[in-house]
């Protein structure tokens, strides 16, 4: 089965999964990963698709596209490269990073500079800044994997010297801690 990822951007409102999963239903797709998010009023959705055998994906984005462009959605269609894709489990572990402080130009570059530098894949990444010098009005959440030849300790630490240099609270909690401390 080929395998796709339709992008949606546009002005945030109500019902906006429900068009794009519903098209995508009428099509026979199989919807595998959504994401989405909102961007102070901006939306931005990430579909994974199992396209059905009788469908193509151009006929999809024509679809779409013809669906939302009414809406104010923009759809994007690019095939999924599965070439890459491997079955075997990634080792490593998960790590949640939480800056708290105030707004400054260049924090998610500075900070994921130092992930790169030690080669920590940042999954998933929340940055919401309020301006002002509220520290708790502007926070940085990410969640990294690291790998077993990383070093930990090396990186905590230079992000918590990063932290000390930018007056800003870094907290690092192992995934595991995290899930049990925030279990509903």
């Amino acid at each position: 089965m080929e395998k796709i990822i339709v992008t949606v951007l546009g002005k945030d409102r109500p019902g906006i999964i429900a068009l794009i999963s519903g098209h995508l239903y009428n099509l026979d797709c199989n919807l595998e990963n959504v994401n989405q998010m909102i961007l102070q009023n901006e939306f931005a959705g990430f579909f994974i698709v199992d396209l059905p055998e009788n469908l193509n994906m151009e006929a999809v984005e024509k679809e779409l596209s013809a669906k939302a462009n009414g809406q104010g959605l923009n759809v994007y269609v690019n095939r999924l490269d599965t070439d890459d894709a491997t079955d075997e489990p990634i080792t490593g572990e998960t790590f949640f990073i939480t800056t708290i402080g105030p707004d400054q130009k260049g924090l998610v570059a500075r900070f994921s500079g130092i992930m790169a530098r030690f080669n920590a894949n940042i999954t998933n990444l929340k940055a919401v800044f309020k301006g002002g010098d509220d520290p708790m009005a502007n926070i940085m959440s990410y969640q990294i994997d690291i790998g077993p030849d990383i070093d930990k300790a090396g990186l905590f630490e230079a992000l918590k010297a990063k932290g000390r240099e930018l007056n800003l609270d870094v907290r690092i909690q192992h995934k595991n801690i995290f899930n049990v401390t925030n279990k509903i």
